[in-house]
């Protein structure tokens, strides 16, 4: 412990400036986009764990307000009790005019509805409390809103929501900022199985939101969510990320804040030494020494007393105290990745439901229109010859009707026991997500035999030149009318849909 606690401050130190130092400030450009800007980490806008904070509990170069409790790997800006409010800030304003930042973060509560939701800022001065989740209001600068909370009642929540302010504007609280926002996407960042990532890109005088939704470990599966071109934003201003609770309460934890500087094509950007003033870098020159001369000797005291740890590869002495927390998962963590990965499964299968659903009705139209057609022109051209139709074809049409019947109430069952099987994988544990799974794939084999036979009936009563189409059929009193099979079908899709969203 005593060793940790020595490499901590040091470990720090060593990011900070391995992150910041010359070796990362050259320009990093995309391949085959020449246009693509210059991307420089910048160490003093950034914060990331491990060992986030110093002895003194704060954050190098942040500063934190309210509830905010900032712990080794991570910031939680409020904690799950009602009325709370916390925001981080920089110490220092930025020197640079187009940036990028990307956050990582996680919102949990163990309600089916959170709030009141965490806030990304870049402002021209720090807000370090106010109404505005956790932040002043009256900002100039913009403001990315992880909205949890619906108090509008359009129920278009959790989303995300740009709003720009001139510093002279009030926050619309009532209407969820509806009225002021520039640019807004509706993602549900709560209690995601993985950490949430949001890229936030102000570039000629254009910001961009990308958002990663914490359903794989895929760090870079970024989707589109908000885009605002012409926005004019403060040429140097604070970063900051704030959240707050009211009547309901969510966790709100933020793991990393990196910030980098963008520079156009053709600009030389400034090198971080001139950047740092010759003082400052005295001193933290010295305690980089100091530091890794007190590490070197706790690693010569561990080894003298930990023998049997040496020559063992990833057994150094930081390794021996990390490795325990990175191996094993645990039974929460477990269970909530086995749900959400069940529920990201059903939904993709009811997409799919849906459009052989949609398929399978198109069908049906163009094969009711073509029996329709011709058998009125066979009616009105040729009405002596509507006795000459054979019983066996009649009989053909008609068994063919039921095997249409017999499989619309098996979809009709397959359909029962899915919602069934979803029900029971709501609960953590269950087992329930595997036979989802095969119940969703008996009902596309059957949705798959009833388009092979419709497919085979239109191709039958096809118009032909050689075979003389059907006149109108007799009715039969136990066959089940196209009207009553299409409302069947829509009713139970509809009724399905509602039930999984509400779910």
């Amino acid at each position: 412990r005593s060793l940790a606690k020595m490499a901590a401050p040091l470990a720090s130190l060593v990011v900070l400036f391995a992150l910041g130092g010359p070796a990362l400030s050259g320009a990093q450009t995309t391949e085959g986009a020449a246009a693509a800007p210059h991307r420089r980490f910048e160490y003093k806008y950034s914060f990331k764990g491990p060992h986030l904070v110093q002895a003194d509990g704060t954050v190098p170069f942040w500063v934190h307000t309210g509830n905010a409790i900032p712990s080794a790997d991570q910031i939680r800006i409020t904690t799950s009790l009602k009325s709370q409010k916390g925001s981080v800030w920089t110490k220092n304003k930025s020197i640079f005019e187009y940036w990028e930042v990307e956050v990582t973060f996680r919102v949990t509560g163990r309600g089916r509805i959170g709030a009141d939701g965490l806030a990304i800022w870049f402002t021209e001065e720090q807000g370090l409390e106010g109404p505005v989740f956790g932040a002043a209001d009256k900002w100039n600068g913009v403001g990315i809103f992880f909205d949890s909370f619906d108090n509008d009642g359009k129920k278009n929540n959790p989303g995300v929501v740009v709003v720009g302010n001139n510093g002279k504007l009030l926050y619309d609280h009532q209407n969820d900022g509806s009225t002021q926002a520039l640019a807004s996407c509706q993602r549900d960042f709560r209690n995601k199985p993985y950490p949430v990532r949001v890229k936030i890109t102000y570039y000629q005088k254009t910001l961009t939101v990308l958002i990663n939704n914490g359903f794989t470990p895929d760090k870079e599966d970024y989707e589109f969510c908000a885009k605002v071109e012409d926005m004019v934003l403060p040429s140097q201003g604070y970063f900051g990320i704030s959240a707050a609770t009211g009547g309901l309460a969510d966790d709100h934890d933020v793991l990393s804040f990196l910030t980098f500087q963008l520079t156009e094509p053709g600009k030389e950007a400034p090198t971080p030494d001139a950047e740092i003033p010759q003082k400052d870098k005295e001193k933290y020159q010295e305690e980089f020494e100091h530091f890794q001369q007190e590490l070197d000797k706790k690693k010569e005291e561990f080894q003298r007393e930990h023998p049997h740890v040496q020559g063992q590869p990833g057994k150094t002495p930081c390794a021996f105290f990390l490795a325990a927390d990175d191996v094993f998962e645990t039974v929460s963590d477990r269970e909530l990745r086995q749900i959400f990965e069940g529920q990201n499964r059903i939904h993709l299968e009811i997409k799919q439901l849906n459009r052989q659903l949609d398929m399978i009705l198109d069908e049906q139209r163009k094969y009711v229109s073509a029996v329709t057609e011709e058998i009125a022109k066979r009616g009105a051209g040729f009405p002596g010859q509507q006795g000459q139709i054979s019983q066996q074809e009649i009989e053909t049409v008609v068994k063919t009707q039921e095997e249409v019947i017999r499989q619309v109430k098996e979809i009709r069952s397959s359909v029962t026991d899915a919602l069934r099987s979803i029900s029971v994988a709501q609960h953590p544990g269950s087992a329930g997500v595997y036979e989802t799974t095969q119940h969703f794939n008996d009902i596309k084999e059957h949705l798959h035999v009833v388009k092979r036979d419709i497919e085979h009936l239109v191709q039958r009563n096809s118009p032909s030149s050689e075979k003389q189409k059907c006149p109108e059929l007799p009715p039969f009193p136990s066959c089940l009318s196209t009207i009553h099979f299409f409302i069947f079908v829509a009713v139970q899709t509809v009724l399905f849909i509602g039930y999984v969203m509400y779910r």
